[in-house]
């Protein structure tokens, strides 16, 4: 088995060092958060002492961070500086194309092959070992990290070569994102009419409105009440950000992402942004003078 050195311990990552953990792969994992590493030390895995360490003792280095900026220090910095031409590098965030391609034409400078796969579904999909992942790298490379991602998630899409998994990940949140605005102005109008969820819901999920969102993923989160992050507005707006930056290098015009992402800033400044993003309920509601909707 490759060894692997797991960087990034957040709600996503940690779950998905934790299932490669318990396949038995050698694991070292780094984090700023001294908690989440000793989770996993409790697993067996070892507690990398910085960045530089883990990637001189690793086949394969996984980063899963919040964004761009902490992608190319960690993996143009420390880790390329230190890891053995022959391993990989399987960066599983949610970037831009621009850095999965900087990524990539590093690695492939210094011998080391390059496999970006960020993350579709949700938080408890990767408690599971539930996870999908949008793929983009050689085949040799996929073929090398596969196990991996078989150990985290069920279902593995290869999308093409480098860089398209992560143009993949920003087609799907395009979608994943806009949707949960568009459920939480729905929702809130529905309210303001004086229909009950238990009336508007079964309307919804029987026709073409219905979506992973409103079905699968509010009666869980929002409409329970919890929303604590899974997936945070930041995050989401972070994504958005990313996606139009890509829809404008592309010249593809995007007004729904656009007006999306000032609502997404909207609930940002009213302090939300690190509620779950399903909490866009709670904001749109507070927008509109409605008490949000809960399920009993």
């Amino acid at each position: 088995m490759d060894r692997v050195g797991f960087i990034g311990l957040g709600n996503m990552g940690r779950p998905m060092a934790s299932n490669i953990r318990h396949k038995q792969f050698p694991l070292a994992a780094f984090d700023l958060n001294p908690q989440a590493v000793a989770a996993l030390v409790e697993l067996g895995a070892e507690a990398a002492p910085d960045v530089a360490a883990l990637a001189r003792g690793a086949d394969v280095v996984v980063t899963m961070l919040p964004g761009p900026k902490e992608v190319s220090a960690t993996v143009l910095g420390p880790v390329l500086a230190n890891i053995r031409p022959g391993s990989a590098v399987l960066d599983m965030s949610t970037v831009d194309p621009e850095t999965t391609d900087a990524l990539a034409a590093a690695c492939a400078a210094k011998g080391v092959g390059f496999v970006d796969a960020p993350v579709g579904r949700l938080a408890a999909h990767a408690e599971r070992g539930e996870s999908l992942f949008m793929v983009g790298g050689h085949e040799a490379d996929v073929a090398r990290v596969r196990p991996l991602l078989e150990a985290m998630g069920t279902t593995v899409h290869h999308c093409g070569g480098p860089g398209a998994g992560t143009r993949a990940k920003l087609v799907n949140n395009h979608l994943a994102i806009l949707l949960c605005q568009l459920n939480a102005e729905a929702l809130s109008l529905a309210t303001a009419f004086g229909l009950g969820l238990d009336r508007i819901l079964p309307v919804l999920h029987g026709t073409t409105a219905t979506n992973g969102q409103l079905a699968v993923n509010w009666p869980n989160k929002v409409l329970k009440g919890d929303t604590a992050p899974g997936f945070a507005i930041d995050l989401a707006h972070k994504d958005l950000s990313l996606i139009l930056g890509a829809a404008n290098a592309a010249r593809v015009p995007l007004p729904m992402a656009a007006a999306g992402r000032e609502a997404f800033s909207l609930a940002r400044a009213r302090g939300m942004g690190g509620k779950d993003f399903s909490a866009m309920l709670d904001a749109q509601c507070a927008a509109a003078g409605v008490e949000p909707p809960r399920l009993g």
